[in-house]
């Protein structure tokens, strides 16, 4: 391996849309099924993921209110038809309702609270907008107003052949769009791990949740044998591809690893504590060895990073996670109820920018 510092750029191998594709979820889950939290899968049609990226965030009316899906009213609840067809313009999901009749069932199945993610990524950057500041959603209005929100998302369905290898002549696969709906279970953020695999080699690990939780330094060596033996069995010789990323939940008290999700070998992938440059060039490790002597070469042991509680990462002095994805709640409750309120919110902003103005210009001859 080269000294990591004449490298004048990341060491990646070719990253293909192959390799992409296949840290998708719907392409990994079936295989890892019985080591993954409890899910279920939705296949997304055009007309849902052209309603992800339109702006705005217009949520489909409450089940309560669509009196026109009714089989059983005897069309007293219907109204007439101007005011059905008005209704329906309003209703984002008019294009996509057997998606979203799947996606209440799902919820309903999986005990009235899920997680949602797409192919690769989850909104974790839009909990900011939901009222539990987590991804805990118990509508499918609740899992809308999240992907609408998130920029990861947006880059699952617009940009997830970004920076890949361009092959001449190769023609770009299609990528089937589905909505992951996981269980909903509350997860101690202490024991996720983020595990680096290296030509099908463990040769990093280190905390997810970027605190300092001292209890882990007494159960490292714990810790790193039980996701080691679970890479070993489930995931060294299975996965495609030599090189991934893949994240972990040791359930307490620390017996059984969950398969949360794999990630790209590629920048794309929060290193967390580690640089890829470190990742790309440390030491791989090397099989033991018996030489006939009696003397055995010593085992790798993967580097495992925790938290200590002097690094700056474990303090909380810098801006909020995901901060740089948020915009003003005011701006949001505003375009989910309509263009005619978010136009009342610009008139009251603008007024509001007038009345401030004036008020800095009086000030200002106040003080000469």
């Amino acid at each position: 391996m080269a000294d990591p510092e004449t490298y004048t750029k990341l060491p990646f191998p070719p990253v293909t849309k192959q390799h992409i594709l296949n840290c998708s979820y719907h392409n990994w889950h079936p295989r890892y099924r019985t080591i993954t939290p409890k899910a279920r899968l939705v296949p997304l049609p055009q007309a849902f993921l052209d309603y992800l990226c339109a702006d705005g965030i217009v949520l489909p009316p409450e089940d309560d209110d669509r009196a026109e899906w009714s089989d059983t009213d005897s069309g007293i609840f219907s109204g007439v038809e101007g005011e059905q067809d008005e209704d329906e313009a309003d209703d984002p999901s008019v294009n996509w309702r057997d998606t979203h009749a799947a996606i209440e069932d799902v919820i309903e199945e999986l005990g009235g609270k899920v997680t949602p993610k797409l192919n690769w990524s989850a909104p974790k950057d839009a909990t900011w907008i939901a009222p539990t500041n987590t991804m805990e959603c118990r509508s499918p209005s609740d899992i809308y107003m999240l992907l609408k929100a998130s920029d990861f998302i947006m880059h699952d369905v617009e940009h997830a052949f970004d920076d890949t290898e361009e092959v001449k002549d190769e023609e770009v696969p299609r990528i089937p769009y589905y909505l992951v709906l996981r269980k909903w279970f509350e997860l101690n953020p202490s024991v996720e791990f983020r595990c680096f695999v290296r030509n099908r080699k463990l040769i990093a690990l280190c905390q997810r949740d970027l605190n300092h939780f001292e209890f882990l330094f007494k159960q490292q060596d714990q810790l790193r044998n039980a996701i080691q033996q679970f890479f070993d069995k489930h995931l060294k010789d299975s996965f495609p591809d030599p090189n991934f990323a893949f994240d972990v939940y040791v359930q307490p008290p620390h017996d059984r690893v969950w398969l949360i999700d794999i990630n790209p070998w590629s920048v794309r992938t929060d290193p967390l504590v580690f640089s890829w440059l470190e990742l790309l060039t440390l030491p791989e490790p090397v099989d033991p060895v018996d030489d006939g002597d009696d003397e055995v070469e010593e085992v790798f042991v993967p580097e495992f990073r925790l938290i200590r509680k002097d690094d700056p990462e474990a303090y909380n002095f810098s801006t909020q996670q995901y901060s740089a994805h948020k915009m003003p709640k005011d701006v949001v409750d505003a375009s989910r109820n309509g263009g005619a309120e978010l136009r009342e919110f610009t008139e009251q902003w603008k007024e509001a920018q007038r009345l401030a103005e004036q008020q800095q210009a009086e000030d200002s001859e106040d003080t000469e």
